[in-house]
């Protein structure tokens, strides 16, 4: 082999290739680790090209930044992607990288829908009946915020039963504000005109048509249940399989106990009122008698 030159030729190229190539990857190793190649601009843009709202470039540092670790050439894409997406208020990121040390992210906010699980959980849920956490008061200057509440992975479900409910009150000009479900998968909402009802349970597709029977039957019923109890409807029980309970602010049921309180209470002021007048005539009938006599005195008088 030693005496053989063209193979002796051939492996030195070989050796000399590997060592231009080894020599450019140190080159390229070190060239890529000048602080010229540093992450230090990032452009934040709506995914959809509207304007944020509430993420920012102060958010994005505090949040997201110092989660980041290489530079354009051995950054993580998808865990840079991760970490945007972990800024308050971003639902979905997108991440690339722009020459020579910069990324394009393009953000997707969430739209908050209501509080879930209280006004002071510190929880939010969107439109796609997600949860995140957020301020509340930022969420407030949107737009009101619902009080959606349910048991663990049931948000998707409250959501869509909120739409469901919103068209099922259109004919009444109501709306929901707050929606419920127990840990029983019973439904309960507050609406816009502040009457509380009771939908009961629902757990199968059977339940679900009966209980949309007895809301439309409510609903139907409306004009002349305001008709005759006025507006102020306060609450309605929905559960009953033949009709429904309501009670109004005009109309106020009484316990006995309570009922006896009033019955004294209004005996005690009729007395008192009738001992009042009986003293009144008597004070009335001696001024009568006594006038009389007085004017009988001056007449005498006045013949001597």
């Amino acid at each position: 082999m030693w005496h053989n030159a063209r193979l002796l030729n051939l492996i030195a190229s070989a050796l000399y290739a590997l060592v231009a190539l080894m020599a450019l990857g140190a080159g390229l190793l070190w060239l890529a680790q000048r602080p010229v190649f540093a992450i230090t601009h990032v452009e934040l843009t709506s995914l959809d090209g509207s304007q944020l709202r509430h993420v920012n470039a102060p958010s994005v540092r505090a949040n997201a930044l110092n989660k980041l670790s290489g530079n354009f050439f051995t950054l993580d894409l998808n865990a840079a992607r991760q970490a945007f997406e972990s800024v308050p208020w971003v639902r979905h990121a997108s991440v690339r990288r722009e020459w020579p040390n910069g990324l394009a992210v393009q953000v997707e906010e969430h739209e908050a829908l209501g509080t879930w699980g209280g006004s002071d959980s510190g929880r939010l849920i969107n439109t796609y009946g997600e949860v995140f956490v957020a301020n509340t008061a930022e969420a407030e200057e949107d737009a009101q915020l619902l009080a959606l509440d349910g048991p663990p992975d049931s948000e998707e479900d409250v959501v869509e039963k909120l739409e469901t409910m919103r068209e099922w009150f259109k004919p009444i000009k109501a709306e929901p504000l707050a929606v419920a479900l127990s840990g029983r998968y019973a439904w309960r909402a507050k609406l816009s005109n502040g009457t509380v009802i009771e939908f009961g349970r629902e757990q199968n597709d059977e339940d679900r048509a009966a209980m949309e029977a007895r809301v439309k039957r409510f609903v139907a019923s409306w004009p002349q249940l305001t008709q005759q109890w006025g507006k102020q409807i306060e609450y309605a029980d929905l559960r009953y399989p033949n009709g429904f309970a309501i009670r109004t602010a005009s109309v106020r049921f009484l316990t006995d106990a309570q009922a006896q309180a009033a019955a004294k209470a209004a005996a005690k002021a009729a007395a008192k009122a009738a001992a009042g007048a009986a003293g009144s005539q008597a004070a009335s009938a001696g001024n009568t008698n006594n006038n009389p006599t007085r004017l009988k005195s001056k007449n005498a008088e006045k013949t001597r």
